[in-house]
C-alpha cells in the first residue's frame, strides 16, 4: 500500500503521467473531514468499500443491485 501525504487542492496521478487512467484530487479539509474527487473515465468503477462489499456480497447470493447514478444538489456525484 501506498501511503502519500496531499495537501487540499493537490492531486494524485493514477496511471501513465502522459495518459493517466485517472486523476485523485483533494477537494477540500475541514477539521477531520475530507473530500476527495475522482475523475476517471465512467467505464472506471469507482466505489465506497461498504458499497463495493454490498456488491460483493449480492452477486455471491446471485441478487445483482440495479440503481441509477444520480448528480447530488451542487453538480458533484454521491455515491
Amino acid at each position: 500500500m501506498l501511503v502519500i501525504t496531499r495537501r487540499e487542492g493537490e492531486e494524485v496521478v493514477i496511471g501513465d503521467p502522459a495518459a493517466p487512467l485517472g486523476i485523485v484530487r483533494i477537494s477540500s479539509i475541514k477539521g477531520d473531514r475530507v473530500k476527495i474527487a475522482f475523475d476517471f473515465p465512467r467505464e472506471v468503477m469507482v466505489h465506497r468499500r461498504e458499497v463495493a462489499n454490498q456488491i460483493n456480497a449480492t452477486e455471491k447470493d446471485g441478487n445483482p443491485i440495479v440503481g441509477k447514478i444520480r448528480p447530488a444538489s451542487g453538480g458533484e456525484a454521491q455515491q
